[in-house]
């Protein structure tokens, strides 16, 4: 598969107007294809937005030209499974061969707004997983044209099926930072997302993901890998650090996130946050080549799509950069 460099729309940090003109700009700039976040709130209240990822996604079809996907929505708690298939669906049927979905067991800072127990990690990744199944059953029946019907321990379907339909379905991506997802993953998903992280621990997760795919008869190869990173770029080291540390401190927090429900939560718990915090979990500097010799060596481990998210208000200044100094020296 070619590589391509995308832009990860946080629509944590800009408004979506804001955020379709600058995907727009970035893909005339050589980036290819937007990973949107999907958030009910921002990490901090300092981000202050968080906009609804499926009607933006279809306002960038529009506007753009690449690929375009939610990184990553959660098919479980927000969402009975069948509406994030409808919704994939008429996606991927309005902008043909650009869509694909990207899900994830999700977070308590969004999921916990309807009022359920919020449960412990292997319930949530369970949760997942019967999800997919649902969305792969009603991607599958509707195509041929079927109801199909589920009954499982945390869904249930009456017969059903998607009346709007792509021609080929949209390809499913999991995310993951685990092991025993990633293998999971590899058996009953198309593709892996992750973050930026330690390259041993990446190379660990495609081998457990390879496994999984082979076990169920696929070739690895095939299916794509995909890696979204943070970064912080400015003019100065200083400005990039003060970018990181006020606009994305929860970058630098050295622990799962998945259980803390509010923002101002997030906020109090960033007051900890120092600059030596961020060493080895993302990359701030203002010299461009720093960060290319940083996203090579994702590319020389094998990813095949790469979203670039840069923490800072300077977008624009950003996307100008990295489209002339960074994006075109990238190589296979």
């Amino acid at each position: 598969m070619d590589l391509t460099i995308g832009y990860a729309a946080m629509l944590e940090q800009f408004h979506p107007t804001d955020i379709i003109a600058l995907s727009e700009y970035a893909e005339t700039q050589g980036f290819s294809g937007v990973m949107a976040a999907d958030h009910f709130q921002p990490w901090v209240p300092q981000q202050g937005q968080s906009a609804f990822v499926w009607n933006v996604l279809s306002a960038l079809g529009e506007r753009t030209k690449g690929d375009l996907g939610p990184g990553v929505t959660a098919p479980t708690f927000r969402w009975h499974p069948a509406m994030v298939a409808q919704a994939s669906a008429t996606l991927a049927a309005m902008y043909p061969g650009r869509h694909w979905l990207g899900l994830g067991s999700g977070e308590a800072l969004n999921e916990h707004i309807i009022g359920q127990y919020w449960p412990e990690a292997p319930e949530r990744i369970n949760r997942m997983f019967e999800a997919i199944d649902v969305i792969k059953k009603l991607f599958a029946a509707s195509l041929a044209g079927k109801d199909v019907k589920h009954s499982g321990p945390f869904y249930k379907l009456e017969s059903t099926r998607l009346w709007t339909m792509p021609e080929v379905a949209p390809e499913i991506l999991v995310a993951t930072a685990g092991p025993i997802t990633a293998k999971r993953a590899g058996k009953n998903a198309d593709g892996l997302i992750t973050v930026g992280a330690p390259l041993e621990k990446i190379s660990m997760l495609f081998g457990k993901f390879d496994d999984g795919a082979r076990e169920a008869g696929r070739d690895p190869l095939t299916m794509p890998k995909v890696l979204q990173i943070h970064l912080s770029w400015a003019e100065t080291d200083e400005e990039a650090m003060v970018n990181a540390m006020t606009e994305w401190p929860n970058g630098g927090m050295k622990f799962p996130k998945a259980d803390i429900r509010s923002p101002f939560e997030f906020e109090q718990i960033a007051k900890l946050v120092r600059p030596e915090d961020f060493e080895g979990r993302m990359v701030i500097s203002s010299d461009p080549d720093v960060h290319r010799e940083n996203i090579q060596k994702y590319v020389d481990l094998g990813f095949d799509r790469i979203y670039l998210h840069n923490v800072g208000r300077n977008q624009r200044e950003w996307i100008d950069v990295f489209g002339r100094d960074v994006l075109p020296k990238l190589v296979r």
